[in-house]
């Protein structure tokens, strides 16, 4: 016997669901409601900016002051541009700027070039990348102090390894770091060989994404690996190039640590004695801080001209 009840088909029409309510909107406007949804996002901006605040812009200003005031038995006052007038008749001042615009050259012709052509190689190689990455990439991990012992031991005139090559091959022993004429390029070879790792796997990331068909059409065109190279790598690359070459001249314009470390700052006859090291020597050494905050402030503006000039440059060049 069929069940009395009505079936799903044979119901009548069902009614409407009367419309939920809306939920009320949360005290506060907009600002407080996206405030509320992004609080802990919020709160770590907070910090950072906080920090850069605190470590970074607060000394930038500060030095900005410094630079025009001096401080005797805890008094200050203004001294105008007598802090820059000191800075300008120290001897040291100009042989610092020249040691320091040497560095520079040197290092862009070995720390500039040298990472990009090893990003080349290894980036000939498809199945043992990782390998040659971590071994490119090791000198950076480790601290600057032993890297800078390694170096004292390459380059000691008595016992170093370069030293006993050179008598192997029945060659003159040379005095790397005690020599004026051979300090300052033995202080770029080494840090060369510290910071490389980080811009050789900037360029092979840049050169990772460059398109093989354009390597097959080179080919095809007849072109060897140094047309290669010229016509479809450093184009290519132009733009991670660009940056690298910026960041390596006001890098290598601050340079302190491995002249510090390896000739103890000056160098013989002051061959090694750069801005940084001057400023430091302010500083430290003379207690002279409005000298040494002057000093800076030169270096800044020089950089930040430098930078707002290559970077109209490279504009120009792309419009």
């Amino acid at each position: 016997m069929a069940a009395t009840g009505l079936t799903p088909s044979k119901a009548g029409p069902s009614r409407p669901s009367a419309p939920r309510e809306a939920a009320p909107a949360p005290p506060g406007g907009a600002f407080a409601r996206a405030l509320r949804r992004n609080l802990t996002a919020h709160a770590f901006l907070i910090g950072a900016v906080l920090c850069f605040a605190v470590f970074s812009w607060y000394p930038m200003v500060r030095e900005f002051f410094l630079a025009f005031q001096t401080t005797e038995n805890g008094e200050v006052s203004w001294v105008g541009l007598d802090n820059l007038a000191t800075v300008f008749n120290d001897p040291a001042f100009w042989q610092a700027w020249r040691n320091t615009l040497l560095f520079t050259v040197l290092a862009l012709l070995l720390g500039f070039a040298v990472p990009f052509l090893v990003a080349i190689v290894i980036n000939e190689f498809h199945h043992a990348q990782g390998y040659l990455r971590l071994l490119v990439y090791l000198p950076v991990m480790l601290p600057p102090v032993a890297s800078v012992l390694l170096f004292q031991y390459l380059y000691d005139p008595g016992y170093g390894l370069l030293n006993e090559l050179l008598r192997l091959l029945h060659l003159p022993e040379q005095q790397w770091l005690q020599d004026p004429d051979l300090s300052m390029l033995s202080i770029v070879v080494a840090s060369t060989w510290m910071n490389m790792g980080g811009a050789t796997l900037i360029y092979l990331a840049a050169l990772q994404g460059i398109p093989g068909e354009l390597y097959e059409a080179a080919e095809l065109d007849g072109a060897g690996l140094l047309r290669k190279i010229w016509h479809v790598t450093i184009p290519q690359t132009r733009l991670v190039l660009s940056l690298m070459l910026l960041m390596q001249v006001i890098a290598t314009m601050q340079v302190f640590v491995e002249p510090f470390l390896l000739t103890g700052g000056a160098g013989p006859e002051g061959s090694t004695t750069t801005v940084v090291y001057l400023i430091y020597q302010y500083a430290f050494n003379f207690n002279d801080y409005g000298a040494a905050a002057a000093l800076g402030l030169l270096l800044l503006v020089l950089l930040a001209g430098f930078s707002a000039a290559y970077v109209r440059l490279s504009r120009a060049q792309d419009e």
